[in-house]
């Protein structure tokens, strides 16, 4: 769509478009693990006649606004644990601050393609993901230490499960990197939340996913604030995505349950592949 077509679309219909694209990153957000900005940014920023920095910005607090809906009800179904969340959201949340700072100085081009080349290699992390199962780890002194343990009943498997952490100080520094990279994009820290929690710290997939949520409340606060401060919130971008991903995230919170993992991650595979294609080609001046 050229700059002619885009001026004969009426205003008002950027919005009802955002606040559907939203419900539905919303709902599939939750039942992934993986953020939603790190689907609203790439879809968004591709496909919507915003500027990338706040459509980065609205990327933040969409992120906060789906999993502080979603948060709640995950915590009460065991399937989010608050002792193996704040220490990672700790180190996260200070990374993702000093990388807030660093990507709003940044190029939009130098931006959209290395935004592009991430969201692609993170679909094939996920990819990746749908072979890992959590099997039975001895926790190690850190993790003892801080109680990085549990138990959740999954209404799916009909079975209640225990489980433990290890590889605490190699998570811990994982998460610092989550941070960053989310606070330069503005994909917030849920893009490989799940893939650290499982693969690296051996957490059950669904508890992965539920505390994925959690850490992105919180470390997306800490580079929202940044994003504010300069400007960067566009309220004809924000209310619509907010009002969508929060009734979306409901939504998925309630199916997260009883929704079979793989068949979403399908999704978000496919959806993430096109956005990073779109974004990539962008940014190199191929498709724009």
């Amino acid at each position: 769509m050229n700059a002619a077509d885009l001026a004969a679309v009426p205003w008002w219909i950027w919005p009802i478009a955002l606040f559907v694209v939203s419900f539905l990153i919303g709902i599939i957000a939750v039942l992934a693990g993986v953020g939603g900005g790190v689907l609203f940014v790439p879809v968004v920023g591709s496909l919507f006649p915003f500027h990338l920095d706040f459509v980065r910005g609205a990327g933040l607090m969409f992120a906060l606004a789906g999993t502080l809906s979603a948060g709640p009800p995950l915590l009460r179904a065991g399937m989010a644990s608050l002792r193996l969340v704040m220490p990672l959201a700790l180190v996260g949340s200070i990374a993702s601050f000093a990388g807030a700072l660093v990507g709003l100085s940044l190029s939009t081009e130098l931006l959209q393609t290395s935004l592009g080349i991430l969201i692609i290699g993170i679909a094939f992390v996920i990819w990746y993901l749908r072979g890992a199962d959590n099997a039975a780890v001895n926790a190690d002194a850190l993790a003892a230490l801080l109680r990085l343990e549990g138990q959740y009943h999954d209404p799916a498997a009909r079975m209640t499960i225990d489980w433990r952490t290890h590889q605490t100080l190699l998570g811990l520094a994982a998460f610092a990197g989550i941070g960053f990279l989310g606070g330069v994009f503005g994909l917030g820290a849920g893009f490989a939340n799940v893939p650290a929690l499982n693969l690296l710290m051996a957490a059950p997939l669904k508890v992965a996913v539920g505390s994925s949520g959690l850490l992105i409340s919180v470390i997306n606060s800490s580079a929202a604030w940044v994003y504010i401060h300069r400007g960067a919130l566009l309220p004809l971008i924000v209310v619509p995505s907010i009002l969508g991903v929060m009734l979306g995230s409901r939504i998925g919170a309630l199916l997260l349950g009883v929704t079979p993992a793989p068949v979403v991650r399908r999704l978000v595979i496919v959806v993430m592949l096109l956005a990073g294609i779109r974004a990539l080609t962008r940014g190199l001046g191929i498709w724009t």
